[in-house]
């Protein structure tokens, strides 16, 4: 059996919306997720995302594209040589739509819808970037991801996936001056203007190789004395082609590589990938493999967010509680360690349930660690949250409101840090999280110090979910009995043939996944992270789409550093809590 799921607007039949459009032409499309998903004419789609925003569809969740030319199963639905996908959000009416738009040609191009979110801007970039698909209109189309010089468009289906698929690497002189002249900065291609008429750039890089920067990061600064005028991020230095080794992999043998997208979330990255599967297979997790799997995905968060409580009050001028935070945060891993195998990245969630049953003691380890450790953070309270130079520090330093955090696309503890009280695992319960109780931390003021805060709070909640897995852990399998789960059940292959050749071809070549269309979301450590997952009936998937929620938050960088200072940037950035392998995957 599969555990009840509290009903949203999101499961309406399409004919409920289709009023919404009013005399513009739409075409219905039914997905395995139940979302929306309607079919809009190139000419309308920016008439249409105006039309639904209005109409109470706050943010553009995410948008992406789609190298249709290869693909087989597109029963009713347009010809298209690349279809782009805008999804939407309504935290009002707390459901979902999904609008995809058709192109044929080699050189497609849509209007940009930059003037209605602004955080289209990254996304339509990478669109371009990734499928060669321009969006008129738009204020900055360049490369985001790959380098300046990068030619082709690696997302569409006949670039290279593999290295060894493309000719070796050479470097003569003339391409390398090409590449060294990419890399001198012009601040005017930045979008950079000089104040005024007697005044002249100065200019400061922050990153890519900065401890405050927590990666291969790049924000450059325009400057006057030290107070910002303005600030144009970076990123692309950690981009490793994720989603286009999604679709080379096997359905099974993609979830180690799901680890690595937001690497301090561990197995918790495999979840919205294995229930998007999931969703396309139709197999019903059993309710022991889905409390096994929130026991781990809150270890999880208790591990991601020590560590961002501990490097967000060292970048601020504390430099012990780092220290003390990194111990318990091994305590952790010691626990995930005798349960997994693994510390880090342990990818134990399948497709169908988890990789193996919980050992003999776990509960006591666990039940050790939940004595120790809410004594631990009265401590850290103490120590950071009521410190009063912490508080100088970030105290309406990078606010913004619930409104601005939608339109920018903001998400998880950044949304809630606003007074905004929407939490997925709250609002849209996944793996059984509607059993739990537990509260959902807000801030007030939207500004870094409610940003960490929220954080705090969030841990001393996962130790209450963590506690209720311990003593309610319920008994049966771990992994559903379905022909398509990976690897399949291995109870009968030494008892006759089928199975045992069965057994063999899915955890070898994998398991073949129904045509369709699914994506399944969570509340992962830094906002929702989620998988749009495109099943053409194969072994691997034919699209694989990862909406991170870092990407989202480091656009709104300039907005809310403009006229601070250089001091007050680290904060803001201590504060958002980024990895950058979420943010270029």
């Amino acid at each position: 059996m599969v555990l009840a799921r509290r009903a949203t607007r999101a499961d309406l039949p399409q004919e409920a919306f289709t009023g919404l459009f009013g005399d513009i032409a739409v075409a219905a499309q039914d997905c395995a997720d139940a979302i929306p998903t309607f079919w809009v004419q190139p000419a309308d789609i920016c008439d249409v995302l105006r039309k639904l925003k209005s109409q109470g569809y706050e943010m553009l969740y995410d948008l992406s594209a789609v190298d249709e030319r290869q693909r087989q199963y597109r029963e009713g639905q347009p010809d298209a040589d690349f279809s782009v996908v805008y999804q939407l959000m309504s935290f009002s009416q707390n459901r979902d739509m999904r609008l995809k738009v058709a192109l044929t040609g080699d050189s497609p191009e849509l209007p940009s819808c930059c003037d209605i979110w602004p955080n289209a801007n990254w996304y339509e970039r990478e669109v371009w970037d990734m499928f060669g698909i321009r969006f008129s209109g738009h204020p900055f189309l360049t490369r985001i991801l790959m380098p300046p010089t990068w030619e082709g468009h690696p997302l569409r289906k006949d670039h290279p996936a593999r290295a060894t698929e493309m000719e070796p690497f050479s470097l003569p002189p003339e391409k390398l001056e090409r590449e060294q002249d990419a890399l001198r900065f012009d601040p005017e291609s930045w979008g950079m203007r000089r104040s005024g008429d007697s005044s002249d750039f100065m200019f400061l890089n922050l990153g890519p190789n900065h401890p405050s920067v927590h990666g291969v990061f790049r924000i450059a600064l325009q400057l006057d004395g030290e107070q910002i005028v303005d600030a144009v991020p970076d990123i692309g230095y950690h981009h490793r082609g994720a989603e286009k080794m999604g679709e080379r992999q096997s359905w099974h043998t993609f979830i180690p590589y799901t680890d690595r997208v937001d690497y301090l979330g561990g197995c918790m990255n495999n979840l919205p990938y294995v229930m998007a599967v999931e969703k396309l297979a139709g197999i019903e997790v059993p309710p022991r493999a889905q409390m096994i799997r929130v026991l781990l995905a809150e270890l999880y968060r208790v591990a991601s967010h020590l560590v961002f409580y501990g490097t967000f009050a060292q970048d601020v001028g504390q430099l012990s509680p780092v220290f003390y935070m990194f111990i318990d945060r091994e305590k952790v891993f010691d626990i995930i360690s005798s349960i997994t195998g693994g510390r880090m990245h342990s990818g134990w969630f399948r497709i169908g349930g988890v990789a193996q049953d919980l050992p003999v003691g776990w509960d006591k380890a666990i039940g050790e660690f939940l004595d120790w450790m809410p004594k631990r953070l009265q401590h850290y309270q103490k120590m950071v949250m009521d410190n009063s130079i912490v508080k100088q520090r970030t105290r309406f330093i990078g606010d913004y409101s619930s409104a601005e955090a939608l339109d920018w696309g903001i998400t998880g503890p950044g949304l809630r840090a606003t007074g905004f009280d929407w939490d997925y695992r709250k609002q849209r319960p996944y793996s059984g999280y509607e059993q739990f109780e537990f509260e959902v931390p807000v801030g007030a003021s939207g500004d870094s110090y409610d940003r960490a805060a929220v954080r705090a709070e969030e841990i001393r909640q996962s130790l209450r979910i963590i506690r209720q897995c311990l003593d309610n852990m319920p008994e049966g399998p771990y992994k559903a009995f379905h022909p398509l789960t990976t690897p399949p059940p291995k109870d009968r292959t030494m008892r006759d043939i089928e199975t045992l050749i069965q057994h063999f071809v899915n955890t070898t070549w994998g398991p073949v996944i129904p045509p369709g269309e699914a994506c399944a979301a969570i509340e992962a450590t830094k906002g929702i992270n989620s998988y749009y997952l495109i099943s053409d009936g194969s072994t691997s998937s034919y699209r694989t789409r990862i909406r991170t929620p870092s990407f989202a938050h480091l656009q709104m960088i300039p907005l809310i550093s403009r006229t601070l200072f250089i001091a007050d940037l680290i904060a803001i950035i201590a504060s958002i809590d980024f990895v950058m392998a979420d943010v270029d995957r």
